[in-house]
């Protein structure tokens, strides 16, 4: 393939996003109006080494990623977005989530790192603005973490 990070892209978004779906037994994305919210929390070793160093990502067993991506209907690839939120694990023990964006093309997603203790069932609450001139869609879901051995 001659680009290597939209094979990482497409890894995301259909492995993972599918995952999560058939994981959680819930859709991998919600719906706001025309938009389509795509969204996984996944450890950070389901990436390889390579990867996480172009991006700066730690990987580590107590580590995660969380990526958004938000697809306008009949747009490929997704559309920049303001994208901010937190996770919070059973103790109320919040962490902000520091989105940065990857474009590569046309494609945009935002990823996120963040840590958990194992089995650590964690809750997201994320906010999404796709353009100034439009409302916030908030998006919460749940994840438990395990630590890679």
């Amino acid at each position: 393939m001659k680009n290597p990070h939209l094979l990482f892209f497409t890894m995301l978004c259909v492995s993972l996003f599918g995952a999560a779906s058939a994981f959680s037994g819930e859709p991998a994305y919600r719906e706001f109006g025309s938009n389509k919210v795509y969204y996984s929390a996944f450890n950070s070793s389901f990436i390889s080494p390579g990867v996480a160093a172009k991006y700066d990502i730690t990987r580590g067993k107590d580590r995660g990623l969380i990526n958004i991506a938000v697809v306008p209907d009949g747009i490929e690839g997704g559309r920049a977005a303001l994208v901010t939120g937190y996770v919070s694990n059973i103790f109320a023990q919040r962490q902000e989530l520091d989105f940065f964006e990857v474009r590569e093309g046309n494609v945009v997603y935002y990823l996120a790192p963040f840590r958990f203790e194992n089995e650590d069932p964690l809750t997201f609450k994320i906010k999404v603005k796709p353009s100034p001139d439009m409302p916030s869609y908030n998006l919460s879901f749940q994840r438990t973490f395990y630590h890679d051995e």
